[in-house]
């Protein structure tokens, strides 16, 4: 099976309209084996998505690798991203990122979380060193990664970003400088402009998994997005994803599956308050309780926080 595939904006890049989402099979979520993960994205790509998202934070290059075995590279497309801000550090993650995932180049290479085009200049010795790497053929486009409408203002005004990857869903969950409407009006400049564009959180990080064709369909019929990733964790998913790209609706059978499952952030008995979540989170979605770690209202269930728990008491399931 072959899924629609479209031009990355102006890049060459040609995608599947669902990417995968690789967070959900990390330790930070799933904590799939690495044979679970691999065997996931291979068969994700045998359904026809050929487009893959991943991050260095996410700490699951190791899957990828596996999952590379059983595909045709040339015809997979790898978006990561990394925080780095200068030469050495941007050297040190594509470095990293090639090696670990047994590959000679990377497709799409991200700044994550970038706010505005003031926290793009900050990061330009990393940009520059992108662009060098590209011109060697390491890198094939350079992008962003971003919860904020400012963030995607400042893409538009650096033609070296070239694609665009921010918080996407129906009712703006997780868009910390304005709503979702707001973040349309820019989106749509910068499809205009030729950005590559690629959402996340559809489903708003879980929180809008009793309303998933509704919230599905209304990112999927969103005209000035070339795809979005969405965290897949089982065949099953994989699946109704397809299914509801290509009909809009969800399969009778995995109504049931739909409503055993509701995600979470569970933070243990354990956790000794040090703090260190809430500083990760700049969604402001955890606080310290008497002492204690716990989620609010404005968790977007990325899991972030958990890669900087020392006591490892923070995960999503």
């Amino acid at each position: 099976m072959i899924l629609e595939r479209i031009k990355l904006g102006n890049t060459d890049i040609e995608v599947s309209r669902l990417c995968f989402g690789s967070l959900t099979m990390t330790p930070f979520q799933a904590n799939l084996t690495i044979e679970e993960g691999a065997y996931l994205i291979q068969y994700a790509y045998e359904k026809g998505i050929n487009f893959l998202d991943t991050a260095e934070i996410y700490d699951n290059y190791r899957y990828i690798r596996e999952g590379l075995k059983g595909i045709n590279r040339e015809d997979y497309v790898i978006a990561t991203k990394c925080y780095a801000y200068t030469k050495d550090m941007a050297q040190k993650s594509l470095d990293t990122a090639l090696k670990e995932l047994d590959t000679d180049y990377i497709d799409i290479f991200m700044l994550h979380e970038q706010e505005s085009i003031h926290t793009l200049r900050g990061h330009w010795e990393a940009i520059e060193y992108f662009l060098k790497a590209k011109s060697k053929g390491k890198i094939k486009a350079i992008g962003i990664s971003t919860h904020r409408i400012e963030g995607v203002l400042g893409a538009i005004q650096l033609e070296e970003i070239e694609v665009i990857h921010p918080i996407v869903n129906k009712y703006g969950l997780g868009i910390q400088d304005g709503n979702i409407d707001d973040m349309l009006k820019v989106l749509k400049d910068a499809f205009n402009r030729g950005k590559g564009i690629y959402g996340m959180k559809p489903l708003g990080g879980g929180h809008l998994i009793d309303q998933v064709q509704e919230a599905f369909n209304f990112v999927k019929n969103i005209p000035y997005i070339h795809s979005f990733a969405i965290g897949m964790q089982s065949k099953e998913e994989i699946d109704c994803n397809i299914h509801l790209l290509e009909t809009g609706l969800i399969p009778e059978e995995f109504k049931v599956y739909l409503q055993r499952k509701k995600r979470r952030l569970i933070v243990a008995d354990y956790c000794i308050g040090c703090g260190n979540c809430v500083d990760t989170c700049k969604q402001g979605g955890i606080k310290l309780v008497d002492g204690k770690a716990k989620p609010n209202g404005n968790c977007i269930l990325c899991g972030y926080c958990a890669r900087n728990c020392p006591e490892f008491c923070i995960k999503v399931v």
